[in-house]
């Protein structure tokens, strides 16, 4: 029962997105090892996209890597109202983010693939507890400023769009 605990255990924290430790493998001439890898800064500023919610317009950071997604907004200080990163998920899912490293608290809208925003929720600095999506079918995450949705007037339903259209029209037609 206790490998099937610690099993569980080890596979719901291999589900978290966003500030999360990534693993990845490393190889010498001598032996394989697998190190994990967490980030110890900031990283810096991502390519950004113009993004529309509503009348609301954003430029927002894309993570869009394994690396870019795992590190999100850790150790960054002094997050401004126009600050944002988006999440580009692989795969639709139950999205798990947290705030380790994160000294600032931030709100994060939870996103369909066809970019209708379901969930807004606060995350709070350093927190480590997951917050988990209500469903699973998250692609996408945009984390902004504390409060920003509630200061802006975008609640749930609101649809999100790029200049090239719909979050998948941008995001996920190279994918398939």
């Amino acid at each position: 029962m206790k490998i099937f605990i610690s099993l569980a255990l080890l596979l719901t924290a291999t589900c978290f997105t966003g500030c999360k430790k990534e693993t990845t493998a490393t190889t010498s001439t001598d032996t394989a090892s697998e190190t994990l890898w967490e980030p110890t800064e900031a990283q810096p500023k991502l390519p950004t996209m113009k993004i529309y919610l509503g009348a609301e317009t954003l430029d927002a950071e894309l993570a869009l890597t394994q690396k870019q997604e795992a590190t999100g907004m850790m150790f960054r200080t002094n997050i401004q109202d126009t600050d944002s990163m988006l999440f580009v998920l692989p795969v639709p899912q139950q999205a798990s983010f947290w705030m380790k490293n994160c000294p600032e608290s931030i709100s994060a809208a939870y996103i369909t693939m066809d970019g209708t925003i379901t969930e807004i929720h606060h995350l709070e600095k350093n927190d480590t507890n997951a917050v988990l999506a209500a469903t699973d079918n998250i692609q996408f995450v945009l984390e902004t400023s504390e409060g920003w949705f509630a200061r802006h007037n975008i609640g749930t339903n609101t649809l999100i769009r790029t200049e090239k259209g719909s979050l998948a029209e941008t995001f996920l037609q190279r994918r398939q």
